[in-house]
């Protein structure tokens, strides 16, 4: 059965931050809903792009060589290669959109790490 998604009851299922949850497939990607808070870490995905739909609050993404805030109702799409590292002063929902087999800590393991085999289906 094919029904609609209501992203704000979905967020509602979980309070940690920085573990994505899966909640659709489309064609080869998933689309993931996380709450981030605090600083991550400095990674890249060498052959993905990377897309943060803010669908709350307002995340700062930091990179080497400048800085880009991105608010509530806004998009980033974070080139592969760019290294990068997402900042949220206050909780953000975030929606991403990324190919599946796709690390969301990109070539750095750290205790933030969530093994894709490892994100739950919500």
């Amino acid at each position: 059965m094919i029904d609609k998604i209501n992203l704000l009851q979905k967020f509602s299922l979980f309070s940690d931050h920085w573990h994505p949850r899966i909640i659709a497939d489309l064609n080869d990607s998933y689309l993931k809903l996380a709450k981030l808070e605090g600083e991550f870490v400095w990674h890249q995905h060498a052959n993905e792009d990377e897309l943060f739909v803010i669908v709350k609050g307002s995340l700062l993404m930091k990179f080497r060589d400048h800085d880009v805030t991105v608010d509530e109702g806004e998009i980033l799409v974070v080139p592969k290669g760019v290294e990068h590292c997402p900042v949220a002063h206050e909780e953000v929902y975030v929606l991403l959109i990324e190919p599946k087999s796709t690390l969301h800590t990109g070539d750095v393991t750290t205790e933030k790490t969530v093994d894709v085999a490892d994100q739950v289906r919500i």
